[in-house]
């Protein structure tokens, strides 16, 4: 599963430079200061026993091994020699081998020497065994290594690497915030909403992407204001002429009545075109968002398209949730799939409602019984200015779907089309819940 979340991104690669960075330190400190420091310590212990090997070895010495001489220098420097079958002589076996150390005193003795440490019950005890000893262990208490020592190393880089954790994570947090502010506005635009200026904060090129996406929100808001400008001279402008077009026809004579009607059909249809051109350039008020119920708009268009000419089947669901959305809008989109239905349809339209399992969604679906859509074109009758296929006649402005397409993404719905197995075109449009 790739992870897009820049956020999430950050944190990964911070994290892992943060282990990396940590093992690299580990690896640094025990190489170049506790492996030399390992040596020098083998080296030490390997002459001391070596130079006691050579006294045993001399056949003129006159301290043997067992001499309270001998016993006190090996004591001095804590070294014990115990036989390989003593009960202490275990902790030999049950101890880990030391390959570097084993090497090391191999070659300062002269002979093959096996080095083990173990955790003791006061502190950490290294074992030696020496091929010149063949039924003897040396014992050599590391008084000065205590495994308390290693608790603070271990607690302090915890500690720092959750500090810096924490510190990194704030900070891309800090970072990241003006990209979720604009994130959110985007989304406003998106949605046919102007938000106010985004404050110019954060790092140089979010100051910059912020600067630019205030001008771009400056530029939609003037194109919206002339969209409504423009909007009103077309109602205005032609409306008016388209009017008194109309009067004067209903003026003419008796004998000019087929030129009359042909006029006044003219006018209808351009006034009809009129409105869907301005209800597609409409913008989407939030403010004007009311609780609305499906089953009510629905109905209501049902009754109202419905004639002796066409059948208007309903099925509607008794638990359907409201919706928050603008009602006037939410029943210019039903009614333009009714409509449509209507109008390619054999006579029979279906209209149904439902409810998403995790009740989140809602959904209106509208069924004709036509000569349905040919596939490649489906995707594109939900485009401006499409009249589908001529299977489907070529009435109207091309803007039905377009207009309920438009009005779904104001309220963050969705439209789909679709033929029907029994033939004829399934429209379903999906609204979210309040």
């Amino acid at each position: 599963m790739r992870i897009r979340s820049s956020f999430t991104q950050l944190i990964i690669i911070f994290v892992t430079l943060l282990i990396a960075s940590q093992v690299y330190s580990y690896y640094a400190v025990f190489n170049y200061a506790l492996l030399p420091s390992l040596k020098q310590f083998n080296k030490i212990i390997g002459h001391e026993i070596g130079l006691m090997l050579d006294d045993t070895k001399n056949p003129e010495a006159e301290i043997s091994m067992d001499a309270p001489l001998r016993r006190h220098i090996l004591e001095r420097l804590g070294v014990t020699i115990h036989p390989i079958s003593s009960p202490i002589a275990e902790e030999y076996f049950h101890a880990f081998e030391i390959d570097i150390m084993s090497k090391e005193m191999t070659q300062e003795l002269g002979s093959p020497t096996d080095v083990r440490m173990m955790l003791g019950e006061e502190s950490y005890v290294l074992w030696i065994k020496i091929a010149a000893m063949p039924d003897s262990l040396m014992r050599i208490p590391l008084s000065e290594l205590q495994e308390e020592d290693f608790t603070p190393l271990f607690r302090n880089s915890l500690i720092m690497a959750v500090l810096i954790v924490a510190g990194g994570w704030l900070f891309i947090r800090l970072q990241n915030r003006p990209l979720i502010s604009l994130e959110r506005a985007a989304k406003d635009v998106g949605r046919g909403e102007i938000p106010p200026p985004l404050p110019e904060k954060g790092a140089s090129e979010i100051r910059s992407v912020t600067l630019a996406f205030n001008q771009m929100s400056k530029g939609i808001q003037a194109l919206e204001e002339d969209r409504a400008l423009l909007m009103a001279g077309i109602s205005h402008d032609l409306r008016t002429p388209l009017t008194r077009i109309r009067l004067a026809t209903e003026m003419m004579s008796p004998q000019d009545s087929y030129l009359a009607e042909g006029i006044i059909s003219d006018t209808e249809e351009c006034n009809q075109i009129i409105s869907q051109f301005m209800d597609y350039l409409k913008p989407v008020c939030q403010e004007a968002f009311l609780a609305v119920n499906l089953n009510d708009i629905a109905s209501e268009i049902a009754s109202s398209e419905g004639n002796y000419h066409v059948e208007v089947a309903v099925n509607f669901s008794d638990t359907l949730k409201d919706i928050y959305a603008n009602p006037i809008a939410i029943k210019r989109a039903i009614s333009n799939l009714v409509v449509n239905a209507i109008r390619y349809g054999n006579g029979w339209v279906s209209i149904t409602t439902g409810m998403s399992a995790d009740g989140k969604q809602v959904w209106v679906s509208v069924e004709d019984n036509g000569p349905g859509i040919q596939q490649d074109q489906i995707t594109k009758l939900l485009e401006p200015f499409t009249r589908g296929d001529t299977a489907r006649g070529s009435e109207g402005t091309g803007l039905g779907l377009a207009i309920v397409k438009r009005i779904a993404n104001q309220h963050n719905g969705t439209i789909s089309v679709s033929n029907r197995s029994e033939g004829g075109v399934r429209a379903l449009l999906r609204l979210p819940t309040k």
